[in-house]
């Protein structure tokens, strides 16, 4: 009896530590995309979206977008994500599919993403290389935009290389390192 409960405890041990270790590591065929953002004030910063495209740039997934963007935003502030604004076919999207990718600007802090491996409608996608995206408006003209590559279906981490656009480095704080797991 002692051998049994022995064997039991043995194997719950053996079963939490694997549901740790699967909670810090996104699973097969998902992203993780993770930064820390630190909320500007003043007016036209704060704007970002983040995206998945393949490596034909065409759009598969926003996983987030500010909704002052979203909700129009974009037609009075041009400036404000516009990459995104034209790779995710914004123009053509009705209120539901925008208010379904969309959410208010966060506070500052961690921000952390999932892509889950499906496409905007939801399907599952083919394992391959996949491009994963954060663009950012710092302020007025000033932006980033910050790429990564992946292999969803495998194992791996990186840093997502940034480009920056305007001249005013003191924004640049926006938006932190942004790493990915996947």
């Amino acid at each position: 009896m002692k051998i049994q409960r022995g064997i039991l405890l043995f194997v719950a041990v053996l079963f939490a530590a694997a549901a740790l270790k699967a909670q810090s590591i996104p699973g097969a065929g998902t992203a993780e995309i993770r930064f820390t953002y630190v909320r500007l004030g003043g007016f036209a910063s704060n704007q970002f979206a983040v995206w998945v495209e393949d490596t034909q740039g065409r759009h598969i997934k926003t996983l987030y977008v500010t909704r002052y963007t979203a909700n129009g935003g974009w037609e009075r502030r041009p400036n404000s994500i516009p990459l995104w604004v034209k790779q995710s076919g914004l123009s053509s999207m009705n209120k539901v599919q925008i208010d379904a990718l969309s959410g208010p600007t966060p506070g500052s802090g961690t921000q952390r993403f999932i892509w889950n491996g499906t496409n905007q409608a939801g399907l599952a996608v083919s394992p391959g290389v996949y491009r994963l995206f954060v663009e950012a408006t710092l302020r007025n003209d000033n932006r980033v935009l910050y790429t990564a590559e992946i292999r969803l279906g495998e194992h791996g981490t990186g840093i997502a290389q940034p480009r920056y656009f305007g001249d005013n480095t003191a924004d640049r704080k926006m938006i932190g390192e942004v790493t990915v797991s996947y």
